[in-house]
């Protein structure tokens, strides 16, 4: 590569997982609106319009779409790619071409890197989850873009010696990192590339590094082993972040010119930011974006290049030492403190009234750690019996949650178990690996990122935790919950409201979770409608399947009597519940469903028989005590489901109602539509 300035701006595209665990589903987000959740939101705002951005001239009129994706080095979020691939596959498309397409462009480079699996603090984690979090990584960057990554994003960019160690094990070439994380750099002899420097350390600690080269960073404890690392441009970064370099793009090359000083040899003028700038965070951003690659950077001189293709034509001549950090821990571009934004009440907050503290960090990581431990012993304990390496099987993990075709579950299983398995023992393997999923999601690092225990970040990585504890229960038979809460009522709140996180877990987990039954139960009431399901045998409800064996409707008066029998399927576990339901509507809106298992055809017949018979001359409480004699007292009504069939089902009953309130007026007025000619036949004066 010539002596030239080659220019890279790496955008960090990541939202957290927002699913609700038991339904594999995002559930409507208030906050988000006018949007369904923050991920339709961002979508909207950022993610789609990067895809389509526009080329203004200087008289606002639109001389190009083009697709930024194509020029600038990017990752997402495994976990944001698997929603989006759903939710909006056009878009989803167009950013695994723009990665085809660049990597011909930039010498067998791709724009895309890989990123950590689920963005969990990497320091912070024990060595194992460190592991887990790369490969599945890495594999799922192969599975979507058909190649392999050069490079993985760290979350927070958040560093340290064994994340290194575990990186290069990985076969990962090199890693982008803040300026403000290295130590000190020192040259390495042209014929001494290989092995860590003996010279003189120049220190650049507090952002002195010089970001236009790549720098090599050899292992302290294995100086033989090495690893590249771009540091990005601090100050320009920062303005592109927080001032207007988003708004304008003439601006915006302004500033990269006034970053390129006065250096000879062939340079990189580079930043990273979060992607959303581009939109989300800075209206029409992707707008000042596509016009600075498209027509200002071009005419000033600057070539887009990637990272792959400028470390390939530009090899590393300094090594870099970082700075370790606070116990080894490493540190972040983030937090001023190292990586205690993610474990303790450092300073480092996210809004919030100024008295609000986060004491809560520390016990809330404390018992998260608690929870995982255990859950490594269950893993071990129970996984030993059907795998041949329970941390292998694991790691590979990834390779099902990708794909649940049969024919991947079959190959899965045949390469990892011990010996063939039954299908409850399928059931048993799939829920240990579902609680070791779960572990790894509860460590999402945004949970600790803002100023509130409750804030739906911090909800979020407790509903995984919840989730992972209820099938360490499948597989145990004794709850870790109360061990967790104990622990979790420690973290206290800087809300009356909810007071600790224990409280957090009873006001907004519990509340989210959808068990068989509640399935059945919002089958059972919307069934009751015409139209409500698809007139089918077999339908799928969020992660689970509903074969219906049989189902009984009748009415009497204002009373309607709703009966049947559904083989409900986890789709993530195979586990499969055979059960019967009986709904009762009374009036509009009362619904009372109730759940029993299903025993056999003679005693299921007996209770249909029972109930049906005489339907007219049953008083409903009489009705509603032969239920509860058969079903048991427990029952679900309308306001135990789950956010979004309640108002499913409350909207297709004010649908009714208003078009029967609209139904009564029509007549009304029809009716008295010949007073209303006899009034006016005969002039008569109107008088208030």
């Amino acid at each position: 590569m010539p002596k030239e300035v080659c220019l890279c701006i790496h955008g960090h595209f990541y939202q957290p997982p927002r699913e609700n665990p038991w339904i594999e589903e995002i559930e409507p987000q208030e906050s988000a609106a006018p949007y369904h959740d923050w991920n339709e939101r961002i979508y909207y705002e950022c993610y789609l319009p990067n895809a389509k951005a526009r080329v203004l001239d200087s008289k606002g009129y639109v001389v190009n779409i083009v697709n930024n994706y194509e020029q600038i080095s990017f990752n997402f979020g495994p976990t944001l790619l698997s929603w989006m691939e759903k939710a909006h596959p056009e878009t989803y498309a167009q950013i695994l071409e723009a990665d085809r397409l660049s990597v011909p462009l930039h010498h067998g480079h791709g724009n895309a890197i890989a990123q950590v699996y689920n963005h969990m603090i990497m320091p912070l984690a024990s060595r194992r989850d460190k592991v887990t979090q790369v490969k599945w990584g890495i594999q799922d960057f192969r599975h979507r873009f058909g190649r392999e990554p050069e490079s993985i994003w760290l979350p927070e960019t958040a560093c340290n010696e064994e994340t290194l160690e575990v990186l290069i094990e990985e076969g990962i070439k090199f890693i982008i990192l803040s300026p403000h994380q290295v130590q000190a750099v020192s040259p390495m002899p042209h014929d001494q590339t290989t092995r860590a420097p003996h010279g003189h350390w120049k220190d650049v600690s507090h952002g002195a590094i010089d970001p236009k080269m790549a720098y090599r960073i050899f292992l302290k404890n294995h100086p033989d082993k090495f690893i590249d690392a771009f540091f990005y441009d601090g100050l320009v970064s920062k303005d592109l972040g927080f001032g207007d370099l988003a708004f304008d793009a003439k601006l915006f090359a302004d500033r990269l010119d006034a970053a390129k000083g006065g250096a000879a040899q062939s340079m990189l003028i580079h930043l990273a930011t979060d992607g959303e700038t581009f939109g989300h965070h800075k209206g029409f951003g992707e707008r000042a974006l596509a016009y600075l690659m498209y027509a200002e950077a071009p005419k000033r001189g600057y070539r887009f290049v990637n990272y792959g293709e400028f470390l390939e034509a530009n090899p590393p001549h300094y090594a870099a030492r970082l700075i370790e950090g606070e116990n080894g821990e490493g540190t972040s571009w983030s937090c001023m403190h190292g990586v205690r934004r993610w474990k303790e009440n450092c300073g480092c907050r996210g809004g919030g009234p100024l008295e609000w503290n986060q004491h809560w960090r520390k016990p809330l990581r404390e018992s998260l750690d608690w929870l995982r431990d255990e859950m490594v012993k269950i893993f071990e304990e129970k996984g030993s019996r059907y795998f041949k390496d329970v941390w292998a099987v694991r790691n590979d993990y990834i390779s099902i949650i990708l794909s649940r075709s049969p024919e991947n579950q079959i190959a899965f299983f045949e390469k990892h178990a011990k010996h063939e398995l039954t299908h409850e023992e399928v059931v048993t393997c799939y829920r240990l690996l579902e609680m070791q999923r779960y572990a790894q999601l509860m460590y999402t690092s945004c949970g600790w990122f803002f100023t509130e225990i409750s804030g739906i970040e911090t909800a979020q990585i407790l509903q995984y935790a919840a989730r992972a504890i209820q099938f360490a229960n499948y597989v145990m038979f004794d709850s870790l919950e109360e061990g967790f809460l104990q622990r979790l009522g420690e973290a206290k709140s800087n809300l009356r409201l909810f007071k600790d996180g224990r409280g957090v877990y009873e006001k907004l987990v519990k509340t989210h979770m959808a068990l068989p039954h509640h399935i059945v139960a919002h089958y059972g009431i919307g069934s009751i409608f015409e139209g409500y399901y698809p007139d089918s045998e077999e339908l799928k409800l969020y992660c689970f399947e509903i074969q219906v064996l049989h189902q009984r409707k009748e009415s009497s008066g204002n009373m309607v009597l709703n009966f049947g029998r559904v083989r409900v399927t986890s789709t993530i576990t195979s586990n499969t519940r055979d059960l019967i339901f009986i709904v009762v509507q009374i009036g509009l809106y009362d619904f009372r469903c109730s759940i029993k298992p299903f025993l056999d055809p003679q005693s299921m017949e007996e209770i249909e028989k029972d109930l049906f018979d005489g339907l007219d001359q049953h008083h409903i409480v009489e009705l509603l005590r032969k239920i509860d004699s058969y079903f048991g007292e427990t029952y679900y009504s309308v306001k135990d489901l789950l956010l979004v069939d309640r108002l499913k089902i409350l909207s297709l009953l004010t649908r009714g109602m208003i078009e029967k309130i609209s139904g009564v007026y029509e007549k009304l007025y029809d009716e008295n539509q010949k007073m209303n000619e006899i009034y006016r036949s005969v002039n008569l004066p109107f008088r208030s």
